[in-house]
């Protein structure tokens, strides 16, 4: 029995529109293996948890009553809520008839298993349903297969770098640690925020967007497959999604015109919540995108480096090794970006400027950078290391150099996945200075801008007057 035919038999209510039964279809690819890592954003009152959150543990349980199931949401009301949900499903008769060794207990009988509102455990058989609120505790228990639905309530909780970053803790110290080898994962959220949790895992980890019903058996193992369904349509038509531009995902639920009432009272939380696409480029100061080069050219006339050392310690180090052409393009070539302390550190750099082939080294000397670039001089020796002060307003420089940053520098193509706290803090760097909590990436690559532009121009009328 499909999926489809299950979620029709069990829920005889559900009316499904073309695009619920191309996300079922998915869906179904996922329970049975085909897919090991997936994300689907949705907007909001389109049925996505119904979908994966109600029915889809139902069915994981009847394919495979050994299967251990691990449901999260933003509350641990909400994610017990869901779990009922599947509970009611297993008890109904029409389930009994579609997989009828996966049971629960009834009542008190029979005894030693468990079943309450947040777990229950299938008779004669190892597999189980548990929920958990975001930074709940999953302690001492695997699972098999984990459905991650809206890890955030609303846009406030989204907007709060505080909850983020616990959350992205939680899901790294929690979720990761209670996976196996072949422990699947399912994300289904509205997107709030550039910086959500499927934002974190785009730049850490491969994510391939699915267009066609042939990626379900090509991926690897660790790409993150993404299904994003957009409220009004705007992106090329696919398999999946062959709707013709500024068609509705659901019109008789939320029409195109009411759609784009809601795009004009506030259209970045449209682009976020509606249409699965928050990084979006207005506020950002470096328009969330720099330009990318596959190798670098031929004629390189210099190769250096620029370090600015953690000022505070929740600051980064960040120090980029970059190649000028003869057009004056800058390539950055290597990067350390990291909170790791001092001791640490001196050798990374040091190993980096080796790698890079720097030949020479710009070193901030303020709050100790003075020492740091005395201990990377002993470790790289061949590097002629510089250190100086900057008094200048980090605020002024920054802004008053954006535009140029963006003009000249060249990243590596595939940056994203090679430095990705690096990458997430320039793209997604905004405009209001105090809008940002980390300044250290933008800082340095506004210096690279400054020593091998502005200060360069300025030797040149110098020496230009004396002639």
């Amino acid at each position: 029995m499909d999926f489809i035919e299950f979620s029709e038999t069990v829920y005889p209510f559900l009316e499904l529109q073309g695009f619920h039964r191309n996300y079922y279809r998915v869906l179904e690819a996922f329970a049975r293996g085909r897919i090991r890592r997936l994300v689907i954003t949705m907007p909001p009152q389109h049925g996505k948890s119904v979908g994966a959150t109600t029915l889809l543990p139902a069915y994981l349980l009847g394919l495979d009553p050994d299967c251990r199931v691990a449901i999260a949401s933003y509350s641990g009301m909400l994610a017990s809520k869901f779990n009922r949900r599947v509970q009611r499903i297993l008890d109904s008769r029409e389930y009994g008839a579609c997989f009828p060794e996966t049971t629960i207990k009834q009542g008190s009988k029979p005894q030693g298993y468990i079943r309450t509102s947040d777990e229950v455990e299938i008779i004669d058989h190892r597999g189980s349903l548990i929920s958990v609120g975001r930074e709940g505790s999953l302690t001492g228990n695997r699972v098999d297969c984990f459905i991650l639905d809206d890890l955030y309530k609303d846009a406030m909780e989204a907007n709060s770098p505080l909850i983020r970053e616990n959350c992205w803790e939680w899901y790294t110290s929690v979720v990761r640690t209670r996976m196996h080898n072949h422990s699947r994962e399912l994300i289904v959220f509205t997107r709030w925020h550039e910086e959500d949790l499927i934002g974190m895992l785009q730049q850490r980890e491969p994510f391939v967007e699915l267009t066609s019903w042939s990626q379900l058996d090509t991926l690897p193992e660790e790409t993150w497959l993404h299904l994003n369904f957009e409220a009004l349509k705007s992106s090329p038509a696919t398999e999946l999604d062959p709707r013709r531009e500024g068609e509705a995902l659901w019109e008789e639920q939320q029409s195109a015109r009411l759609l784009e009432n809601k795009r004009r009272l506030d259209p970045l939380q449209f682009e976020a919540m509606y249409q699965g696409r928050p990084s979006v480029r207005e506020g950002l100061l470096y328009g969330g995108a720099f330009n990318e080069y596959e190798v670098l050219p031929r004629e390189i006339v210099r190769r250096s480096s620029y370090t600015d050392t953690a000022d505070m310690g929740d600051d980064y180090l960040c120090s980029l090794g970059y190649a000028v052409d003869a057009d004056g393009l800058i390539y950055i070539t290597d990067a350390v970006y990291t909170r790791e302390p001092m001791e640490v550190t001196e050798q990374l750099v040091a190993d980096m400027l080796q790698h890079s082939g720097a030949r020479t080294a710009a070193i901030e000397s303020n709050n100790g950078g003075r020492g740091f670039a005395r201990a990377v001089q002993q470790r790289a020796p061949l590097v002629r290391v510089e250190w100086f002060h900057q008094s200048d307003n980090k605020e002024s420089r920054i802004l008053t150099n954006a535009a140029t940053v963006q003009h000249l520098l060249r990243f590596p193509k595939g940056w994203n996945l090679r430095w990705p706290e690096l990458y997430q803090h320039l793209t997604t760097y905004r405009r209001s200075f105090r809008a940002n909590r980390w300044h250290d990436a933008a800082d340095v690559v506004t210096g690279i801008i400054e020593r091998e532009v502005v200060d360069r121009t300025k030797n040149r009328l110098r020496r230009a007057c004396f002639l």
